[in-house]
C-alpha cells in the first residue's frame, strides 16, 4: 500500500452502534437478532465511493461467518469530504454474544482503491453478563 492509500485509509472513520432486538429474536431456538447502525465519515480532502463490504461475524461458540458483497443496503454511496454516510443493518447469532469486524473496499476520486477498516465491536444480549 502506498502513502496515498494509507492517507486515504486514515481519512475514513467508521463507527458502529449495535443494539439487541428482543422483539425479532427467538431465544427458544437460539436466534439472537442484533441491529447495528454504521457511520462512515470522510475526514479527507477528496470524495470516496464505497464499493463493497467484508464482514467477519464471530458468535459466542467461536463460529465464524464471513459476508462479502457489493455496497451496503443496496447502495454504493459517494461520501464527500466532511460528510458522514449512515445506514442500518442486522445480524442473527446463535449465541447471546458475538463480535463483528471487517472492512469496506473504497475507491477515491483519483481511482485509488483502499480498505476502510471496521474495528471489532460487540453484539451483546443485555442479560448475557449477569
Amino acid at each position: 500500500m502506498n502513502t496515498e492509500q494509507v492517507s486515504l485509509q486514515e481519512s475514513i472513520e467508521v463507527n458502529v452502534q449495535p443494539r439487541y432486538l428482543p422483539e425479532q429474536s427467538n431465544e427458544s431456538v437460539a436466534e439472537y437478532t442484533f441491529a447495528y447502525t454504521v457511520f462512515i465519515s470522510n475526514h479527507g480532502d477528496e470524495p470516496v465511493q464505497l464499493l463493497a463490504r467484508h464482514w467477519i461475524i464471530t458468535d459466542g461458540n467461536n463460529t465464524i461467518r464471513e459476508i462479502e458483497g457489493e455496497g451496503v443496503v443496496g447502495e454504493q454511496p459517494h461520501i464527500k469530504p466532511g460528510e458522514t454516510y449512515r445506514y442500518s443493518s442486522g445480524a442473527i447469532l446463535a449465541t447471546k454474544t458475538g463480535t463483528m469486524e471487517g472492512s469496506y473496499k473504497m475507491l477515491s476520486n483519483e481511482g485509488l482503491s483502499f480498505d476502510a477498516i471496521i474495528k471489532p465491536f460487540g453484539l451483546v444480549h443485555p442479560n448475557s453478563l449477569q
